[in-house]
């Protein structure tokens, strides 16, 4: 049974509905939730919703600095979350080398960042579970998205070779690439582009930011203490690996 009393999460971009989901269950099995993000209101109806065992961090992770203070100032840290992304899409044609840096520097960048100050908590208590959110875009590359493919990619690269840097330390550093799932960006497509996208998919609909919450809930439990430097695709079927 999934237990995470007296755990400490923190989860980024919590203000989307992936980063929500994965809040509200870990907090349902007892962590103590940090929640981060930009939008300050839907940061406060979230922590409203939990009640007690939440507090709020609000953080811009363009500034690197920031990120890295944001895990640096608290006290204990079990369990980290690496959910927040930006996205600017553009043919790679047209898209700028800025346009190209902006998105890998929150989803990569500052991906590392944290990753690197939450390891540092993370060695030195010999116990710690960090799951960062890839895409299966990052597998299979999709039109119009270079810069926010490349930073997912590179989020499973990179946490293969932290992962392998740490695993003697009882810290573990998993992905997850969800496929489409109902969320602030699917929301962006229109309904023939969804249903065009929809019949990509063996399970014949999009995922529930709750199937990804599960995943989350599952890496970083006792029960994956043997997983290590993995990618769990949470995509109904879309990518078979």
């Amino acid at each position: 049974m999934i237990n995470f009393k007296n755990k400490i999460a923190l989860v980024t971009g919590a203000s989307g509905s992936i980063g929500r989901a994965c809040a509200k269950l870990l907090h349902a099995h007892g962590a103590h939730v940090i929640l981060s993000g930009t939008n300050l209101n839907k940061l406060d109806d979230l922590a409203n919703e939990l009640g007690t065992r939440c507090e709020i961090k609000a953080c811009d992770l363009s500034d690197h600095a920031a990120a890295e203070k944001l895990v640096e100032d608290l006290d204990d840290l079990d369990i980290l979350v690496c959910n927040a992304g930006i996205t600017e899409d553009s043919l790679s044609i047209k898209m700028s080398v800025d346009s190209f840096k902006k998105v890998l520097d929150v989803n990569l960048v500052a991906s590392f960042v944290l990753n690197k100050a939450a390891v540092k908590k993370m060695m030195r208590k010999r116990y710690g579970r960090i799951i960062n959110i890839s895409s299966v875009v990052g597998f299979i590359g999709n039109p119009g998205q270079a810069n926010y493919c490349a930073s997912k990619a590179g989020l499973v690269g990179m946490s293969k070779a932290m992962a392998a840097e740490v695993a003697t330390r009882g810290v573990t550093i998993n992905c997850i690439a969800p496929g489409f799932i109902e969320s602030n960006m699917t929301d962006k497509l229109n309904d023939q582009q969804k249903e065009y996208m929809k019949g990509k998919i063996p399970a014949g609909r999009f995922g529930e930011p709750q199937d990804v919450a599960n995943a989350v809930a599952f890496l970083a439990s006792e029960q994956s203490s043997y997983i290590n430097g993995h990618t769990i695709h949470v995509n109904g079927g879309m990518l078979m690996l």
